[in-house]
């Protein structure tokens, strides 16, 4: 862990592996809601680093971060938002040829796994899901697409990502919700933040859309 001070009121941590920096972002969120973290006005996180912004001293800070013990990842255990799916992706043959099963079993793999969002980006309200299983991460496709429409399921490199809107994207469609990721109207407006719980409970893709994530349940 490296902690680097940003201009006169941030904090850049840098860590050595996804995991370690969900575990630190994790950790932050759990201090900062214990009245136990300073001041901090955001908690950004990325694929190795988490930005603090708005911090009243951030060398003390990063010398008290870099002091931490944190708790793996896995101890913890916080709620999960279901997201329905189907698994009618046109690149889930292809998904399933790489990891060396069928469709359905490809489908059954996803569903199964246990996912954490690690981090935002790309576009309002996509975010960036772990928890696939070691061995099962898949390439970009070589020619990507023009749009992508909105609730399109992907895979790439380790992720899960669920796309907001119609858009550009490279990566493999293994599935479609009717979930809505991004709704200004919304409080908050997406439906995804990293530190969030996922799991993706399969439908039937002759089901009409009707079952759209209400809130938060426990698996």
């Amino acid at each position: 862990m490296r902690a680097v001070v940003v201009g006169e009121r941030a904090l850049l941590v840098e860590l050595g592996s996804g995991g370690e920096t969900e575990a630190l972002h994790a950790e932050l969120l759990r201090r900062r809601a214990a009245g136990a973290l300073p001041s901090v006005t955001e908690i950004v996180p990325a694929a190795r680093t988490v930005l603090l912004d708005g911090v009243e001293e951030p060398a003390r800070l990063a010398s008290l971060i870099t002091g931490w013990e944190i708790e793996p990842l896995h101890a913890r255990v916080e709620p999960a938002l279901d997201i329905p799916v189907r698994y009618d992706g046109p690149d889930l043959p292809e998904v399933a040829a790489l990891w060396g099963v069928s469709p359905e079993e490809a489908a059954e793999i996803h569903a199964g796994a246990e996912f954490r969002v690690a981090f935002c980006g790309f576009a309002p309200g996509f975010g960036y899901l772990t928890g696939l299983p070691a061995g099962y991460e898949v390439p970009r496709r070589a020619t990507p697409r023009t749009a992508v429409p909105a609730g399109a399921v992907a895979v790439a490199g380790p992720y899960t990502g669920v796309y907001p809107r119609t858009s550009p994207g490279g990566w493999q469609l293994i599935g479609t919700t009717d979930a809505v990721l991004w709704d200004p109207r919304r409080d908050p407006a997406a439906l995804l933040s990293p530190g969030t719980r996922v799991r993706f409970v399969p439908q039937d893709p002759r089901e009409a859309a009707r079952d759209v994530p209400r809130g938060v349940g426990g698996r």
